[in-house]
């Protein structure tokens, strides 16, 4: 499978879980998106940085773009197009479909979590009352 194939599948996945399995309906909510906006702009960032510099780098045959160098010569180091050629910010389209899954399963399933009472007892940081000072009855 490709990488865009397997992106597009997560995403399918994903919304599938959120609508009819956990019945979360995040991708349903305003405020889901409105911080999912933020989340998008650290991952360009972040992406940018990768696979601009060359750290990360993609195989033209799996992507929906190509792995040939941008406008900066013939060089093979030299980044891929910045915005063009299925790419955003350096990195693949695909990235941002891939990331989507990834957020929005990682949410769903807190949510769902906290509606089924996990991590509830023990309780998180320090006792209200220590053991020691407790209010006499």
């Amino acid at each position: 499978m490709t990488y865009t194939a397997l992106a597009l599948l997560g995403c399918v996945i994903v919304v599938a879980l959120d609508l009819w399995v956990f019945r979360t309906r995040l991708v349903t909510r305003k405020v889901f998106w409105t911080a999912y906006a933020i989340i998008v702009f650290f991952q360009l960032l972040t992406n940018g940085v990768l696979t601009g510099l060359r750290i990360v780098r993609y195989n033209g045959d799996a992507i929906i773009g190509s792995s040939t160098p941008g406008t900066f010569g013939n060089a093979t180091d030299a980044p891929p197009p910045f915005f063009g050629d299925g790419r955003i910010a350096f990195a693949p389209v695909e990235d941002l479909f891939f990331g989507f899954a990834l957020v929005t399963l990682t949410l769903v399933l807190w949510i769902w979590l906290g509606r089924r009472g996990v991590q509830r007892e023990p309780r998180s940081g320090p006792p209200l009352f220590p053991r020691r000072h407790r209010p006499s009855r």
